[in-house]
């Protein structure tokens, strides 16, 4: 079989076997990622992500990943349709939103359908290596290179096919196949600016650069506390963030109505994940990234949420809020008095703390916090 027919071979396999968009480029280093990504690195950027930030030299280098590597299938898988539920259709008193990727276990489609294009490229006697959602390459600048999208202003590879409703993965290969792109996508995003207009924390600081210390999506993901001046904004978003896709006009979905199945993908009771154990919410979120596979992260973030949901003449909440002022964790415990105080409990938070716990949260005690409006 020659390169150009097995190129169109393995291409026919990824998109019979799910993918949305695929093609092919040379393993070669992702220059304009590593500049990127230390560039970033160096101004402070990432905050605490890690992830392709990590070891840039690393990540841009498709030779890291097999050292003979020649070619790079890229693909999309996209993971979204008219009927998905947005974020404001999802929102509810004691209700968490998850972001429309999360929904499913979408990044598992895309495996099994690159597996299918790995296994292909094996029979015929070649390596091939499936990277999907790893710090082993920037995958972004991958399925630039290949055609598939250009780079949006919120960072995100954008298609005119699906908008940013799409995961990307590769299969690194041996095997020496011909290009399928004569050049980049074009960008197609204009003098818009709405990504960056609408984002709730203002963390696109330029077309394309994105500080992940205010960005919600890393926020409710990072191991740490998550920033008192941007908790009101964090909302109810238990785990992910669309704003910045779900105004964009290329990823701005169909007009229709949410399914009620939809509805109930994209909703996670507060008051559950607040009293479940550690394996009954692990078994039930087993497809998010949670720092340490800790469910405090997750119940860290439930607490904003929670004093974001104007729910305190519901009788669970204060009972609740309760619970987590008297954790041993002073990182819930911190969340906690945010959620108090947001909710009109502040009187309350002395009574409960012990002077040596008022001393470690001292930041949200001091902390000027908005009531929640009971209206909203």
């Amino acid at each position: 079989m020659s390169s150009r027919t097995l190129g169109q071979t393995v291409c026919d396999v990824a998109l019979q076997a799910g993918c949305s968009s695929v093609g092919i480029i040379e393993a070669e280093i992702m220059t304009l990622s590593r500049e990127a990504l230390l560039n970033r690195k160096a101004l402070g950027l990432a905050g605490d992500m890690q992830f392709t930030y990590r070891n840039p030299e690393r990540s841009s280098d498709p030779k890291r990943i097999m050292s003979e590597a020649r070619s790079i299938v890229a693909a999309t898988f996209a993971y979204s349709n008219p009927t998905q539920a947005r974020y404001s259709e999802a929102t509810a008193p004691g209700v968490g939103v998850i972001s429309r990727f999360a929904r499913d276990n979408y990044y598992a489609q895309l495996r099994t359908s690159l597996a299918a294009v790995a296994d292909c490229l094996r029979d015929r006697g070649y390596k091939a290596e499936v990277v999907v959602d790893s710090n082993a390459l920037v995958d972004r600048e991958v399925a630039w290179r290949a055609g598939l999208g250009w780079f949006g202003k919120n960072s995100m590879v954008l298609s005119h096919k699906d908008g940013s409703w799409i995961l990307l993965g590769s299969v690194v290969t041996d095997a020496e196949l011909p290009s399928t792109v004569d050049a980049p996508a074009a960008d197609g995003c204009s003098s818009c600016t709405k990504c960056i207009d609408y984002c709730p924390t203002k963390a696109i600081i330029a077309p394309g650069v994105i500080d992940a210390r205010r960005c919600i999506a890393w926020l409710v993901q990072s191991p740490s506390s998550i920033p008192i001046e941007y908790r009101p904004a964090v909302g109810t978003r238990l785990y992910g963030c669309d704003e910045c896709q779900e105004v964009c006009p290329p990823s701005q979905i169909a007009l229709g109505s949410s399914t009620p199945e939809d509805l109930d993908r994209s909703q996670v009771d507060l008051y559950w994940i607040l009293s479940a154990s550690n394996s009954d919410i692990l078994a039930n979120v087993d497809s998010w990234y949670i720092p340490k596979r800790d469910p405090d992260y997750v119940r860290r973030t439930a607490l904003v949420n929670l004093g974001n949901s104007a729910v305190e003449e519901d009788e669970r909440t204060w009972p609740t809020i309760e619970r987590y002022l008297r954790s041993d964790n002073v990182l819930l415990r911190s969340h906690a008095v945010w959620a108090a105080k947001r909710l009109g409990f502040a009187e309350r938070v002395a009574e409960v703390l012990k002077p040596e716990q008022l001393l470690e949260v001292e930041a949200e005690m001091e902390a000027a916090v908005e009531l929640r409006s009971k209206s909203l």
